[in-house]
């Protein structure tokens, strides 16, 4: 739709334009409404869209201004040349037909499809031709030849059939002395058009051939303008020693911006200073020299470069004599007048250029004070600086950091130059490609370069290639350009003690890195590591995502992992212990704050001399936990890869308790089963016991009952063998949870009861609750309403005496289901009021989710409609996102049962159906009875009385495998 408004900008566009448009054979019936729905969606996603996107009529029209649509532009400026051209002013013709053709990026249009699309890509591909044709035509004209040539055969190949093109080609080689290239041209077209069309070149064509081979001086070019006397005598040219600007030059249009800005507030009493710093490899120097060509017409007095090389791969860094010498002689100032000795060089450099306005650019310095010694002395002057660290004892300096490039400046950066057409055949794998590059400017223009020079590689077969972690550095490497030589130069000016650091900082397996981990791995305190990160923030070997945070960019990470090997070996471990101590260490504290009543095991292994974090409320400790999320995880896989196994296991102890809260439940089930084989290889019934315990209940939530069951019976076993009581009643719980939900209500009783009594003895009231909760929903299950709500009143009981919030919210959810039986209506949403008061979707959102549902299913039995569909909303968003899916079953189930309710059996019926798939597919037994008896109650409304029938006696089938009364199955 916006693609075809704008392609008419300003006029009406009818409704069967834009229906014609959106669909290319019959539209559908509805295809007018769905058009009005798409504007209207337009004017919601484009800031003041209503002003842009306006109602015209028996149609739309868009209103953008002239400088808003680079088509309107375009039309413009072709416009421009075309009356230029008419008035004999060809240069500014020319100009103006550059600057059309710069607007084009590639094909237009190329992702959008369509008849009416196509239609106007075509028309709008031929006038962008029509203008280059134009252009050549006016340049040749102008006596230009050689510097066309290039452009002329890329479009040549592009449009192999455009006699035109072809004639521009063959004059431009003619009369660059060429004559052999421009006949062989002439054959090649003629072979083509014969056997692609079975006609002759066309007469213009034939006669430039004709005119070549006899040299005909009508094709020579013409005598440029003679140019008028000169009214006085040139004056000299300004020194001009900047490096070319690149053609494909990309993105970075802020940064640009911030710094012109800053050049032209910056020159006022004193000379300007204008620093970019940045890591190396980001573009620094690129972007000066783009900056200073569009200030070059500020500073009528001379431009002048030069590489100060600070950071250049087998050289030293010029000297400030070297470098004064350099810039006299880009003066004018001969050799034998150059003093010998610094303090001679600086006057004479700043004689040179009193009164005058000049712009420097110091690329690759080092040291604030070699550029002090560089700094003219002229008030109109502008020095622009490029550095890896930020010189911050270079006063007065105005700096901007420049980070990695964007994701769509990285892809634009690939297309200009790596072509676009490739870039709009694998689109996927561009951007891929500038990913894996770190969105480096040096990655992705060698990443490009050695696909150009390789054209049978595809994009996808290059980025495959740096998929491999380890090569990844030696593939971004191309003659004397590397990533790795580039970041090796900013490591090796670092002092001795600060690239031991930054080496074994790429050991730490989190994303980011905050100073108390750091100084754990490092072996220094937080301030002396805190240090250590902030110089190498400095010269920008780390990245700072957040206050307190520090991060590498993936590329410098491989760099430093790189740096290892034998030698490093027995360093590295003992950072990697060090690491571990510290965050077995605070994890424990952080699940004593964050899961009271949670048994204290001996680990055997000794604590972490490090700081801590502050972890001293649930809130902190939460955060913590959180950020720190993928860390732990990474840290549990780096314990197993250097041999640090008890600690593997021990911190997989506590971070499963997290990810169980949180609803991790795929990572908690991975993380159990790593333990326990670790465990197993060690030989050690005591991590075994704890780990084959924990992935009973991992099992359980991610439906694997059956395998659960093994689990948890082996973990009984080990248990009872070891005489670890907390373990047994631990194993003896999850025994009877998952007998329970496989529908062997018989079987889970005695294991209920038994892990009740162990936690009751032990004086583990944690233990105790949660076996409560269990036993509750046993009874509810099973229909003994009064001995579930007695289970579930102990349990909130203990859950309250802990402030165990996290298992109150099951046990309330519990108490409620057991009232729900006892058509105890109030009491029920007086439960559940409390337990959303305690619960938010930071906690387990399948818990959550059941609690909401029920809460819905309350407030319906109680009237209040309206909030019981707000609720029921709320639960369904929940348990979609959830990949637990006994909750999800249960949600469903308790959702469906109100829709019939509500008088909405169609939403039941899907619902039910949603949630008989998953029960029956995991072997939730009684969840999948509800479901069909769910089902037969939605069908008998919507008038199936045979569907209804048949899931009716599949339930009373399973109801009665499990003994079910009938006052349970009728929720």
């Amino acid at each position: 739709m916006l693609a075809t408004l704008l392609l008419e900008p300003g006029r009406l566009v009818p409704v069967s334009r834009l229906v014609e448009a959106a669909w290319e054979e019959e539209p559908p019936a509805t295809a007018s409404h769905q058009v009005r729905k798409a504007v209207a969606d337009l004017r919601r996603r484009i800031p003041g869209g209503s002003q842009v996107v306006l109602t015209d009529g028996p149609g739309y029209r868009v209103a953008v201004l002239e400088d808003q649509l680079d088509l309107t532009e375009f039309t413009v400026l072709v416009r421009r040349a075309r009356a230029a051209a008419e008035q004999d002013h060809a240069a500014q013709a020319v100009e103006a037909l550059r600057t059309a053709l710069e607007l084009w990026r590639g094909p237009v249009l190329s992702d959008v499809a369509g008849p009416v699309i196509s239609a106007a890509a075509a028309a709008l591909d031929e006038r962008r031709l029509a203008a280059a044709e134009q252009l050549f035509e006016l340049c040749l004209g102008l006596g230009q030849a050689a510097e066309l040539v290039a452009d002329l055969r890329d479009l040549t190949a592009k449009y192999p059939l455009r006699e035109n093109l072809r004639r521009q080609l063959m004059l431009a080689l003619y009369r660059s002395s060429r004559q052999a290239e421009a006949l062989e041209e002439y054959a090649r077209v003629r072979d083509l058009l014969v056997e692609e069309l079975g006609i002759d070149p066309g007469q213009q064509l034939t006669q430039v051939y004709e005119g070549i081979l006899r040299e005909s001086p009508d094709l020579a070019a013409p005598e440029p303008p003679a140019s008028p006397a000169p009214a006085a005598p040139a004056p000299a040219q300004a020194p001009c020693t900047l490096p070319c600007d690149l053609a494909d030059f990309s993105g970075r249009d802020r940064e640009q911006r911030e710094l012109l800005d800053c050049a032209q507030r910056s020159v006022t009493s004193a000379p300007g200073i204008v620093a970019i710093d940045g890591m190396g490899g980001c573009g620094k120097t690129a972007l000066a020299v783009r900056v200073a060509h569009r200030l070059a017409d500020d500073y009528p007095d001379g431009r002048l470069y030069i590489n100060l090389r600070g950071y250049t791969p087998g050289e030293q860094p010029v000297t400030s004599a070297a470098a004064l010498a350099t810039l006299l002689r880009a003066l004018g100032v001969p050799g034998d007048q150059i003093p010998d000795d610094l303090e001679g060089r600086t006057a004479a450099w700043r004689a040179a250029l009193t009164g005058r306005r000049l712009l420097l650019l110091l690329d690759n310095a080092v040291d604030a004070a070699d550029v002090r010694l560089l700094m003219p002395p002229s008030p109109g002057c502008l020095v622009l600086v490029t550095s890896r660290s930020r010189l911050l004892d270079l006063d007065g300096a105005h700096w901007t950091s420049l980070d990695v490039m964007s994701g769509d400046d990285s892809v634009l950066l690939v297309s200009k130059t790596l072509g676009a057409e490739r870039v709009a055949a694998e689109p996927e794998a561009s951007a891929e490609l500038a990913r894996l590059c770190g969105h480096l400017p040096l990655a992705l223009r060698i990443a490009t370069a050695r696909l150009r020079n390789r054209p049978r590689w595809t994009v996808g077969y290059l980025v495959d290639r740096l998929c491999d972690e380890t090569r990844r550095l030696d593939e971004l490497s191309l003659g004397e350009r590397s990533v790795a030589a580039t970041l090796r130069l900013s490591y090796q000016t670092m002092a001795a003690e600060s690239r031991v650091a930054f080496r074994l900082l790429a050991l730490h397996p989190g994303s980011d890195i905050d100073v108390h981990s750091a100084a754990a791995l490092l072996g220094t305190d937080t301030r002396d590591a805190e240090d250590i990160l902030e110089h190498m923030l400095d010269v920008h070997l780390l990245q700072q995502p957040d206050v307190g945070l520090y991060a590498f960019h993936d590329l410098v990470r491989s760099f430093a992992l790189s740096l290892r090997g034998p030698a490093t070996e027995e360093e590295d471990h003992a950072a990697v212990g060090r690491l571990l101590a510290y965050y077995l260490t605070a994890t424990e504290r952080a699940c004593d704050v964050l899961f009271p009543g949670r048994r204290r095991r001996p680990t055997g292994l000794p604590a972490t001399g490090a700081e801590l974090p502050d972890l001293g409320d649930a809130h902190r400790a939460l955060t913590w936990f959180t950020r720190e999320h993928t860390a732990l995880s990474g840290a549990v896989a780096l314990a197993r890869t250097h041999g640090h196994d008890r600690h593997a296991v021990w911190l997989t102890r506590d971070v499963v308790f997290y990810l169980n809260a949180r609803g991790h439940i795929s990572e908690f089930r991975d993380l159990s089963r790593s333990a326990v084989e670790v465990a197993r290889r060690l030989g050690d019934l005591v991590l075994l016991a704890v780990s084959l315990s924990n992935l009973g209940v991992a099992c359980w939530k991610l439906g694997r009952f059956e395998e659960g069951v093994e689990v948890a019976r082996e973990a009984l076993e080990v248990a009872t063998e070891l005489g670890d009581r907390d373990t047994e009643a631990h194993s003896e719980s999850t025994l009877g949870l998952l007998n329970s939900v496989l529908g062997r209500f018989d079987e889970a009783l005695p294991h209920l009861v038994r892990a009740v009594d162990l936690g009751r003895e032990l004086g583990n009231a944690r233990s105790e609750s949660e076996s409560l909760t269990i036993l509750s929903t046993l009874y509810e299950q099973w229909g003994r309403y009064p001995e579930a709500a007695e289970a579930a009143r102990r349990a909130v009981e203990l859950d309250r005496r802990l402030g165990n919030r996290e298992n109150e919210i099951v046990s309330v959810t519990d108490l409620a289901l057991a009232l729900l039986g006892l058509k105890e209506y109030t009491e029920a949403q007086q439960c559940l009021e409390r337990a959303r008061r305690i619960g938010d979707q930071t906690h387990d959102p399948g818990n959550v989710g059941v609690l909401l549902a029920l809460s819905a299913d309350v407030q319906h039995r109680l009237g209040d409609t309206a909030d019981a569909a707000r609720l029921a909303d709320q639960a369904l968003e929940l348990v979609r996102s959830s990949v637990v899916p006994i909750r999800q079953v249960k949600t469903e189930n308790i959702l469906g049962r109100l829709c019939t309710r509500q008088g909405d059996p169609a939403k039941a019926l899907h619902l039910h159906t949603s949630a008989l798939k998953t029960a029956s597919g995991i072997g939730y037994r009684i969840e999948e009875a509800h479901a069909l008896a769910g089902l037969a109650r939605a069908c008998e409304a919507l008038g199936d009385h045979a569907a209804a029938r048949q899931h009716a006696g599949a339930a009373a089938g399973l109801f009665d495998t499990m003994g079910v009364p009938e006052i349970g199955r009728s929720r």
